[in-house]
């Protein structure tokens, strides 16, 4: 799946003239956190998002910081929360160095991409124009489409298979040290783990296998240090 299978191609924008008012009117409008900077070419320039807005001089929340610590910071410093507090227009306040990504950009470079910058919306250029935008919720809409059809249920043996196959690809457990039964679709996991986070895992990796229709849990967590046994309850 790429940016373009999932981007919005009708984007709203503002430019970089557009008043603060404007910016956080629209933003309210279409119920959206953040905005594209575009010039009258089309070409990305920024980026305005509401975090923009949060210290503004017309709502009081404007930064002030005691003068010692704005003289150590120099005056450079100061001039810029300034505009940010105070300027008027969306030029002054976006945010210019912004991270894009092209149409054909597979979702797993999306999701870094928004991991890594900790954005919530990514915008899609050709070359410096704006062509879409990928937000969270659109990957969220791309996970509903992945999803597929609910396969035909397995048999006991190859759901036991599926599983065994399972753990020794994710290597989080090992089977040798598990004695798994399914009967009926009944999953029973008996044996021995060193970590209490292989519980749920090994749980998950059971319920997944189509044909499951319950898991029942008798593992022993072994304590590394003491060589203390508890099982779920906590109890040895």
């Amino acid at each position: 799946m790429k940016a373009s299978d999932i981007m919005t191609r009708d984007v709203k924008t503002v430019t970089p003239d557009a008043t603060i008012e404007e910016a956080v009117n629209l933003l309210l409008s279409i119920r959206a956190s953040g905005l594209p900077v575009v010039d009258d070419n089309g070409r990305l320039v920024g980026i305005v998002s509401e975090t923009d807005f949060l210290h503004r001089v017309e709502i009081g929340t404007a930064k002030r910081r005691p003068r010692l610590i704005e003289f150590l910071l120099g005056p450079g410093e100061v001039a810029e929360a300034y505009v940010m507090s105070h300027s008027r227009k969306v030029g002054d306040v976006m945010t210019r160095d912004v991270v894009t990504v092209a149409a054909n950009a597979s979702l797993n470079e999306i999701v870094a991409v928004m991991e890594k910058r900790k954005v919530k919306r990514v915008p899609v250029v050709t070359g410096d124009e704006l062509v879409g935008l990928v937000t969270r919720s659109d990957v969220l809409r791309a996970f509903t489409a992945a999803r597929p059809s609910a396969p035909a249920p397995l048999d006991d043996q190859a759901i036991l298979d599926r599983l065994m196959a399972e753990l020794n690809a994710q290597g989080f457990a090992s089977p040798r040290a598990l004695d798994v039964t399914v009967d009926r679709g009944v999953v029973t996991l008996t044996g021995e783990i060193f970590d209490e986070r292989q519980r749920p895992a090994l749980t998950v990796a059971a319920e997944n296998i189509p044909g499951v229709t319950k898991v029942i849990d008798h593992l022993v967590w072994i304590e590394p240090f003491s060589g203390m046994t508890l099982d779920k309850t906590g109890m040895i």
